[in-house]
């Protein structure tokens, strides 16, 4: 749907229903309607049901909207607590209230809703009731305690884990947004709701591994490293405080990774030319400043670097596409041996004949880092934004992508820029391990400290300058595995198909 789309998620969401659906499965995807999608063209109310929420009772528009594929379905769920801060909000950050108070009374009536669209046949009854992250799993725990969802117990439960490190953690009470506010009636199991750090909070996120028929992450290394503790100092994410019941899934079977998927169109876009790149970067920069009072120093700083760029392409574009947040870019920053951060270095290898484009938005504390290194470097660009069509170009245009991440569970923009063609050097951590080949699709580097991780990721830029100097051969032979590689939705969906769902072809 337009602008339903945030992070790997909604790819997922988009594509593997696609794969299900192309190997003869009938599907119903189900998500908030935020305010909007409702209102799509061609979108069909087909029930209204009522929902017993925070006290009270709500009717809820349940809209089935057009879909792809005949075979998969798209249903959305339509209320004011599916858009409390305007529609088409996805996401709400709202550090001064708690964390996720917004979003998580948002998505615990959204479970709410969803179980009693499915319990009075408003929805299709599946056979199998695929939940995604911790937004959807209270669904579960509604089905253990809550008698008018005891239906649902007829059906297989599997829980996929985008982002251990997003799990919605709640007061059990005392708050608007707090468990016991959401379900006032609800007898139930505290030692099971609670999370394992903070006994006085709900963690929906363990609930869903606790309760879950089956738990999948979306690659095989992360489904092993959160296994783990986790080890802040060096950014390792591991179980994020949920190795323990992490491990308890494992030990029964119920635990698996499966790597998502990427498209793979007829043709891909390849070496667009460097005025419409140019064109495109200066295009979406003024429409953002222009939806900004007053503009941001980031806008500011891109709109003049922009506009004394050469018409003449880089000797050398390097290209980083993601969300600024500490798991995307923190060894970005990290120092090296030399004293500066890994980028510093980096914009010093590629010199003022390179240009280096990072482009995205999250964080403020790393956004407002990376605009004073934009300030300080002809050579970066930093477009704090995000725009398809400005990514697409810079997947097909760039000649090295830079993915440094922390901890990745899969990882999608590795895949597009492989998928264009373009080389990653990227950290050997959960779905980048299982993607990029080092030395034959792509450059990986290591590191046992946040330290050595920002000098082996500085050491292997350097390699991969060094050999695309030295060796074109070779480069282009790697250019071609990486391009070559496939990451099949439909293999995935087999795996899900056969592996989670325990469905079996005759």
């Amino acid at each position: 749907m337009p602008n339903g789309k945030v992070g790997g998620l909604g790819d997922v969401i988009r594509d593997l229903p696609m794969a299900l659906a192309s190997r003869g499965l009938s599907v119903a995807v189900v998500t908030p309607a935020y305010g909007l999608f409702a209102q799509l063209p061609g979108a069909r109310r087909c029930a209204e049901v009522g929902v017993d929420f925070a006290g009270s009772e709500h009717s809820v528009g349940v809209y089935e909207v057009p879909s792809s594929h005949d075979a998969a379905q798209h249903y959305v769920l339509d209320h004011p607590r599916f858009a409390p801060r305007g529609p088409g909000r996805i996401y709400t950050d709202d550090p001064s209230e708690g964390p996720f108070a917004t979003d998580a009374s948002k998505f615990a009536f959204f479970c709410s809703a969803s179980a009693a669209a499915l319990v009075h046949k408003s929805l299709p009854m599946p056979d199998v009731l695929h939940l995604h992250d911790w937004q959807t799993a209270l669904v579960l725990l509604l089905r253990e305690y809550q008698p008018a969802a005891a239906p649902l117990k007829k059906l297989r439960t599997v829980l996929t884990i985008h982002n251990l490190a997003m799990q919605g953690v709640r007061p059990l009470r005392g708050y608007d947004s707090a468990f016991e506010t959401w379900f006032p009636d609800l007898e139930y199991d505290e030692a099971l709701v609670t999370d394992p750090r903070w006994t006085d909070c709900v963690n929906p996120l363990a609930i869903g591994i606790r309760l879950s028929d089956a738990v999948n992450t979306v690659s095989p290394s992360y489904a092993s490293e959160i296994l783990e503790p986790s080890d802040p100092a060096c950014g390792f994410s591991g179980g994020e405080g949920l190795e323990s019941d992490l491990r308890k899934a494992s030990a029964t079977g119920r635990l698996s990774g499966i790597l998502n998927g990427c498209t793979y169109p007829p043709r891909v876009s390849r070496d667009p030319e460097w005025e419409q790149v140019l064109a495109a970067m200066r295009a979406e920069v003024t429409q953002w400043i222009a939806g900004e009072s007053p503009m941001s120093s980031a806008h500011y700083l891109a709109d003049k670097r922009l506009a004394v760029l050469s018409a003449t392409r880089p000797r050398l574009l390097l290209t980083s596409i993601g969300r600024i947040t500490a798991q995307k870019v923190r060894l970005f920053r990290e120092r090296t041996a030399s004293g500066s951060s890994a980028l510093e270095d980096i914009l010093a290898m590629i010199g003022p004949s390179g240009l280096f484009v990072m482009v995205g938005s999250g964080e403020p504390d790393y956004e407002r880092y990376l605009s004073s290194v934009a300030g300080r470097y002809e050579q970066f660009l930093f477009l704090n934004g995000y725009s398809d069509s400005v990514a697409e170009l810079l997947y097909a245009g760039g000649d090295l992508f830079l993915m440094p991440s922390s901890f990745e569970p899969c990882g999608i923009s590795q895949m597009l820029a492989m998928r264009a063609g373009q080389l990653c050097v990227v950290h050997g951590v959960g779905g980048l391990k299982d993607t990029v080949t080092d030395g034959v699709s792509g450059f990986v580097f290591h590191g046992d400290t946040p330290t050595a991780q920002a000098d082996a990721f500085a050491a292997k830029v350097s390699l991969a300058l060094d050999l695309r100097n030295s060796s074109i051969g070779r480069w282009q032979r790697m250019q071609r595995a990486a391009a070559a590689a496939r990451f099949d939705w439909n293999e995935s969906a087999a795996a899900y198909e056969q592996n989670v769902y325990g469905f079996r072809h005759a």
